[in-house]
């Protein structure tokens, strides 16, 4: 599906070019490709742009933008599009008239539909539904939300749908940022970035506040991304997402799933081959839950869904997807055992060369992505071991002043939270950060750890250890598909 001439695209902060040009890597997921010498200068072209991006025109540069843009290694940047917006705006609503006053306030301009699931007084959203010209639709039964949104969208008669939880508020000129996104003929959805709001509740924590300000589970950050399983954003929550109807008319969200069904529902989208995007420059602000046990309590339903969504997304859900060769490293690393571990290394760098052998600089890439593969799955193990195996990282902690193979794992586990205090410089001490963060990821883990009990599969548990591959399975060289380098 060709871009449209003015389509203007910015490479991906993450996307590194190799031999002049000729090889990057990067992407959603991460890859290594070769390039054509004809789009050298094109290339060049659009790096000189920078973030603010280029639209070019040519045929050779829009093959090249179109190329780029689904490998994740670039994304798009319109610009803002006033309306009036064909969009009609869905509102799942259970109880908490209040929120959905609000919301509806936020969302004026546009239809929508309120789809009360059944809600025990159903009085007070009516009210706040006809003050505001909203169509409310009530199940007679409670179903979720997933079968809420499906209400709703059958009902939609314009091009696009907008699914806004009833305790989600748009900010101004929200539409006019994402509906550009829909002129890549690619893309079925587009998710704004979901922020925090300030207000601490009667019975709040300020400091959960101050918290969540800064890490947010539903907030997916600052940087736009293609959203694909494995990528560095492997999914988009549906408190607040725009989507072209044709893409997914029907009953678009599993009815089965009261949790994760939108996980489910992104990636189902990708393996139809469309692209869903995240476009943090237009914000949603929502309420979250501040009260410790409520908020310790939604991370663990969080993590019950992964049972589901492994029995119907094989594979996906496996908490670690570590090289062999990179835990080999590792291991000796934490054995106190350094010159091993740089031998082992070696030769993983030289196996990877001989298969990259065909890239122009093919050493020197084959030893980069080795060092940045073993840092990448060093991090991927820690935080396996801080959510979905957390009682193991809890051991490696009580035992790393004793043992040194727990201290290493203990590294692996905290380094990233204080790199990521580093970065964010929350507005809370460095020791109750990490504190409110191991909390977090291990409510989350015992969800995971609980759901997979009950259906009897280790499969949310289990690591995807990649194994050496063998002459006979090797992978056409110039190409190597994975969640990180190896």
């Amino acid at each position: 599906m060709k871009l449209p001439a003015d389509f203007a695209v910015a490479l991906d902060r993450d996307t590194s070019f190799w031999s002049g040009g000729r090889v990057a890597t990067g992407g959603s997921p991460w890859k290594v490709v070769r390039l054509a010498d004809t789009a050298g200068p094109h290339l060049a072209a659009l790096r000189r742009a920078g973030a603010r991006g280029l639209a070019d025109s040519s045929p050779v540069g829009r093959a090249l933008a179109r190329r780029l843009l689904d490998l994740g290694m670039a994304h798009p940047v319109p610009a803002p599009r006033p309306g009036p917006h064909d969009v009609t705006v869905v509102v799942p609503a259970f109880g908490r008239a209040d929120e959905l006053e609000r919301c509806l306030a936020a969302v004026k301009g546009v239809p929508v539909i309120v789809v009360d699931d059944c809600s025990p007084d159903p009085g007070p959203l009516r009210r706040a539904a006809e003050a505001h010209g909203a169509r409310l639709v009530r199940h007679p039964r409670n179903r979720g939300p997933a079968a809420a949104r499906n209400t709703g969208l059958r009902l939609v008669e314009t091009p696009f749908a907008a699914f806004v939880d009833s305790d989600c508020r748009p900010g101004d000129g929200w539409l006019d940022v994402l509906v550009p996104h829909f002129d890549d003929p690619r893309v079925a959805a587009v998710a704004p970035r979901v922020l925090p709001d300030a207000h601490v509740p009667g019975g709040g924590s300020a400091l959960l506040a101050r918290y969540e300000a800064a890490r947010s589970s539903l907030d997916m950050g600052a940087r736009p991304a293609l959203v694909r399983p494995g990528g560095r954003l492997g999914f988009v929550p549906t408190a607040t997402l725009l989507v072209r109807v044709s893409a997914v008319e029907g009953n678009a969200f599993d009815e089965e799933l009261r949790l994760g069904e939108d996980v489910d529902f992104v990636w189902r989208l990708g393996d139809r081959g469309w692209h869903v995007r995240y476009e943090p420059a237009a914000h949603v602000t929502h309420s979250g839950r501040l009260r410790p046990l409520d908020w310790a309590r939604r991370r663990h339903e969080y993590g019950t869904s992964a049972a589901d969504l492994a029995r119907r997304h094989p594979g996906r859900l496996a908490p670690a997807r570590p090289s062999a060769w990179n835990l080999a490293v590792l291991g000796l690393l934490a054995r106190g055992r350094p010159g091993a571990a740089a031998a082992c290394a070696g030769v993983s760098a030289a196996l990877l060369a001989r298969r990259l052998s065909r890239l122009p600089g093919g050493r020197s890439l084959a030893v980069s992505l080795v060092g940045k593969g073993v840092v990448a799955d060093a991090a991927a193990v820690g935080h396996a071991l801080r959510r979905e195996w957390w009682p193991l990282g809890l051991r490696a902690e009580a035992a790393a002043p004793r043992i040194r193979p727990a201290r290493a794992a203990a590294a692996a586990m905290l380094a990233p939270v204080a790199l990521e205090w580093l970065r964010e410089r929350p507005a809370v001490d460095p020791v109750r950060y990490t504190v409110l963060r191991l909390t977090e990821d291990a409510a989350y883990g015992s969800g995971v750890t609980a759901a997979a009990a009950r259906a009897r599969s280790a499969a949310p548990l289990r690591p995807d250890v990649r194994l050496p591959i063998s002459p006979f399975r090797r992978r056409r060289a110039g190409r190597h598909d994975g969640s990180a380098p190896s």
